[in-house]
This record gives C-alpha cells, sequence and structure tokens, in this order.
C-alpha cells in the first residue's frame, strides 16, 4: 500500500472532526438502540429515530468505513464498535460519545485560539458561568455527562481494585470522589474498612443515600477546609482538572490531614515519555481548552508530590488506562 504524502495526511488531521462529530449526533439520536440483530434499511432506521433518510445513510456509511456499524448492501447492520453504543451494552460508551458531543465539551473548540495565546481554557469565552456552572444550568446535560463519568469509571474501579491491595486500610478518604463508585467499591472489597467521601458540598448531598455505619460523607471544598484523618486517600482523575499551582494546593491539602503511615493513591491517566500517538495526549489538550487543566507525565507528577512533601513510592499500572501512584508523607 502506497504510502499517503505529507499534503494528503494533513489534510485527513484537518477534516478529522467529521468523523467523531457524526459518531455524537448518531449516538445522541439512538441510532444504535434501534438496531438489532437484524439488518435495516436507512430509510427504517431513520424513521425510527426522527432522522432524514438520506443523511443517516451518509453518516452511517463514513462511519462503517471505519468499522463502526456495517453496510450490507443497502442495509446497516451492528459491528462490534457500534454494539458498544447501545444503552444497553454492560460496557456501553454511548454515554460519554454524548458527552463529547455535548455543548460544554464541543463549542469551547470553536474558541481554541484563545487558550492558543492565553495558555488559559477558552470554555470561559464561551460560558462565562465556566463549564461547572453551564452544567448546573443544564440538567440534562448534567446527566449526560454524570452518566458518562459513572461508565468511564467501571472499567478503571475494577482495574484498581485488580492492581492494590486494599486490605491494610481501616480508613480510606476518597478525595474529590463526586458519586463515590470507587470508595463503594473498595468498601466492598474491604468488609473491615469504613471510609469517607469527601467533595463539594451539593455533591455529597445528592450522594447522601449512599451514607451508612462504614460510609460517612464531608462536604467541604478542598482548598479551603480540612480533609479528615485517614489511613488512605485515594485522588482519582481529580488532579487532571487543575493547573500546577492548584494541583500543589489540593496534594497539601492531604498532606496536612495525613498521618505519618498514611498512604496516597494518585490514579491519573500518564502521559508517556516516548513521543508517538496516546491517548492522554489528547485528553491533556481537552483539560486545557476546558479547565486549564493537564495531564502529567511521572515526572512531572513525582516533582508535585516533592513539593507537597510526598515521596512517590512506586507506579502501577492497573491495565484499565490509567496509573496508580502510591505516595507516603515526607
Amino acid at each position: 500500500m502506497r504510502e499517503a504524502s505529507p499534503a494528503a495526511t494533513l489534510i485527513e488531521i484537518t477534516t478529522g472532526h467529521i468523523l467523531p462529530r457524526c459518531l455524537h449526533v448518531v449516538a445522541e439520536l439512538g441510532v444504535a438502540d434501534a438496531l438489532d440483530g437484524t439488518p435495516r434499511g436507512a430509510a427504517e432506521l431513520a424513521a425510527a429515530v426522527g432522522a432524514d433518510p438520506d443523511a443517516l445513510g451518509r453518516m452511517l456509511r463514513l462511519l462503517a468505513a471505519h468499522g463502526v456499524f456495517e453496510c450490507r448492501g443497502d442495509a446497516i447492520g451492528h459491528s462490534a464498535m457500534s454494539r458498544l453504543l447501545r444503552s444497553d451494552h454492560p460496557h456501553s460508551v454511548r454515554a460519554f460519545a454524548r458527552m463529547i458531543g455535548a455543548r460544554h465539551n464541543w463549542a469551547p473548540y470553536g474558541a481554541m485560539e484563545h487558550t492558543l495565546r492565553t495558555g488559559r481554557p477558552a470554555a470561559p469565552e464561551v460560558f462565562p458561568e465556566g463549564v461547572w456552572g453551564y452544567l448546573a444550568q443544564h440538567p440534562q446535560e448534567a446527566e449526560v455527562f454524570n452518566a458518562a463519568m459513572v461508565a468511564k469509571a467501571h472499567g478503571m474501579v475494577a482495574g484498581v481494585l485488580g492492581a492494590y491491595d486494599f486490605g491494610a486500610f481501616a480508613t480510606v478518604a476518597d478525595v474529590g470522589g463526586g458519586s463515590g463508585h470507587l470508595l463503594r467499591a473498595v468498601l466492598d472489597a474491604v468488609p473491615a474498612a469504613a471510609g469517607v467521601l469527601f467533595d463539594l458540598p451539593h455533591v455529597t448531598a445528592a450522594a447522601a443515600p449512599l451514607a451508612s455505619g462504614r460510609l460517612s460523607l464531608q462536604g467541604g471544598d478542598f482548598f479551603r477546609d480540612a480533609l479528615p484523618g485517614c489511613d488512605a486517600y485515594l485522588l482519582m482523575e481529580v488532579l487532571h482538572d487543575w493547573p500546577d499551582a492548584e494541583a500543589l494546593a489540593i496534594l497539601r491539602a492531604v498532606r496536612r490531614a495525613a498521618p505519618p503511615h498514611a498512604r496516597l493513591l494518585v490514579i491519573e491517566q500518564l502521559v508517556p515519555d516516548d513521543p508517538g500517538p496516546a491517548w492522554a495526549k489528547v485528553i491533556d489538550v481537552h483539560m486545557l481548552v476546558l479547565l486549564g487543566g493537564r495531564q502529567r507525565t511521572r515526572r512531572e507528577y513525582q516533582a508535585l508530590l516533592e513539593q507537597a512533601r510526598f515521596r512517590l513510592e512506586r507506579q502501577i499500572d492497573t491495565g484499565a488506562g490509567v496509573a496508580i501512584l502510591e505516595a507516603t508523607p515526607v
């Protein structure tokens, strides 16, 4: 096969937004849900989801060329990837595809030049209230966002539990833990342990049904309020939301609360040192544009940990796209 010319490769990259936008809107309309094991024509599918038959057929043709759905003559059938867009699939990525294609994620890229020129996130240029404020005012998008985060976390949580033994801890704090999916899984795995879910007051209020004799809720702001004293602290995909100064402030808040024997587990996607393509490099730019955050290399996390008076003990690969950086107070 002839290798593409530099010009052809650049043109392909330049128009690279078209394919994912097709995926976003097809996921939003629930096309995969309307398709069972029997291939259907584009007109029949369009009627089921409220789409234009010609537009749907052409978008599905493009997606099928990349393995999402299959074109079988004039009919459309499922592929292994398109089945993952069904809402009822146990490993469904439909909510994630809808979330990435939602306005709060997509619109800031129209103002991306602002980020490049200033180093600051573009989202406030589109949403003066910021991404979180926008979601607070748009509950339907917030619902999709929450569903996407829970679905995304399932695989990560399984990987973390498979890679790390939590049995030595009597108390575990999940800092910025949201709905508490990681903490609940840890407590299920270690019946003798108790846990504290620490997050903003409105987040812990929504998680009130989780409270039990073993799982307590503490509402607060980790930039201002004291964290609980525990044997272990979990920070799963929290630090990547923030620039270095704020990430360091969070780590220092943990250090102030942590007893000498405690363990800190930073759970994040690490940027690899090699120069090739990596998912973490994509998410790094996404965090920059939306929040001013960043994905980091192991060395960058180690530097932050040392500034916060933690020693990085080891890096553990979970096999689920994230690594565990285990650190101890110094």
